[in-house]
């Protein structure tokens, strides 16, 4: 997921001036591809510096690239909005009113906080929750930037693993925390176009350099590791799962668990070990689920740790408090994620604890799967304005059905009334 709450590192960004010796060319195995600042070429003299063909011109630092079009919303009215009539709204409300704990330093946030004192006084009633939601709300249909209103929508759970806090024999897979080294520079403190853009490292000499990727993390697995391990596990592709997820729990030796969330990432894209399969030829489009990879990692062993190091994104952990088996995992929000009603979203686009309207399909069906969710979480491949992953809840049931869901949808984002 990557979808729960997580601990970032700000860090200074640092400003280095290039002195130049006249004709020389800067020498940087750092360079990059975009020009640096040259000193103006001086006229031809002595033989120490004959020519200076080679010389551009003085150019300025590189701008910021250009941002592409973005996502945008729509008018709609309440008949636009797929089985509105027919879903069960009191449930959303109470979703709504766990928002409210995120909402207020939201954009907007003094139309939200009017909405949620509203919701706090609403009755509970389904009639009330009708009317809470349709007079204070207006609908806005999410359209991409190429006009597209349907997009993907996947599904996650909170998944149940084995494991113990020692390494031994049988748990030989390390859960690791976030690593003192790993660094996050926010763009948006350069370029206010790049909000919610950040870069992660680690700094060798004087340079920030790409974190390790999860190859080279699992390398160290029996040396020094980059970070605390809090657990050990047993199944080292249940654990990968685990990872896309976000959040999870270690069932330990003896019988209590204990829950992880996900706390940072090491900075690489998330690459699909399901679309390597499908490529390779050793699965099909259809057979490429959760369960489906799952039993080709059973079939494959010696394989196994090959394919996971094509995806070279790493989720760290932390261990949280234990708030009770009926309680969802916390979702980037903070709040903790209901079943059937929390989803996760690109919060470039969609304001995180905002109500949404989801209409879709059940996983591997064509019987609709239309709600009011509540946008509460993220994840590091929910990417552009018509994606949402679907919380199914906790355990292997709700597992069964995330593993299988990959549905399109249509979305629409419920803002306060005058709120655009």
């Amino acid at each position: 997921m990557q979808k729960s709450q997580f601990f970032r590192k700000k860090i200074p960004v640092i400003l280095f001036s290039l002195s130049l010796v006249a004709c020389t060319p800067p020498l940087r195995e750092d360079a990059p591809e975009a020009p640096l600042p040259v000193a103006a070429c001086p006229a031809p003299q002595a033989a120490s510096c004959p020519v200076c063909p080679a010389c551009p011109a003085a150019v300025l630092p590189a701008a910021p690239p250009d941002v592409a079009p973005s996502p945008h919303l729509e008018a709609a009215i309440w008949a636009d909005l797929p089985g509105w009539t027919e879903d069960t709204l009191a449930a959303a409300l109470r979703g709504f009113l766990a928002s409210c704990k995120g909402l207020s330093n939201r954009s907007h946030g003094a139309a939200w906080l009017e909405v949620c004192q509203l919701a706090q006084t609403t009755r509970g009633d389904e009639a009330s929750a009708r009317r809470f939601f349709e007079e204070n709300f207006a609908p806005h249909a999410i359209v991409e930037a190429d006009g597209r209103t349907e997009g993907m929508v996947t599904g996650y759970y909170e998944p149940l693993i084995r494991g113990s806090r020692i390494q031994d024999a049988q748990n030989r897979t390390p859960v690791l925390g976030v690593p003192a080294d790993l660094l996050t520079i926010e763009l948006g403190d350069l370029y206010p176009e790049l909000q919610h853009k950040r870069l992660r490292g680690r700094i060798v000499g004087n340079k920030v350099v790409p974190y390790w990727s999860r190859a080279e993390i699992e390398a160290q697995a029996q040396g020094t590791l980059p970070g605390k391990t809090l657990f050990w596990v047993e199944d080292p592709i249940e654990f990968f799962f685990l990872q896309t997820q976000g959040s999870g729990r270690v069932e330990l030796p003896d019988g209590s668990l204990a829950r992880i969330g996900y706390a940072d990432q090491n900075g690489h894209p998330f690459q699909s070990i399901g679309r390597v399969l499908i490529e390779r030829g050793e699965l099909k489009l259809e057979e490429a689920s959760m369960q489906g990879i799952q039993a080709w990692a059973r079939a494959h062993p010696a394989e196994l740790r090959a394919l996971l190091d094509k995806n070279p994104s790493y989720v760290f952990f932390r261990e949280l408090p234990d708030r009770g088996v009926d309680v969802g995992p916390i979702g980037a929000l903070g709040v903790p994620l209901t079943p059937e009603r929390s989803i996760a979203v690109d919060a470039r686009y969609i304001p995180l604890g905002a109500p949404v309207w989801l209409a879709t399909t059940r996983p591997n069906s064509n019987a609709p799967l239309n709600r009011l969710t509540l946008a509460q979480d993220t994840g590091g491949a929910i990417k552009g304005g018509v994606r949402a992953d679907f919380f199914w809840g906790f355990g292997k049931e709700a597992g069964q059905r995330a593993g299988r869901m990959k549905q399109r949808g249509k979305m629409w984002v419920l803002l306060p009334v005058g709120v655009r």
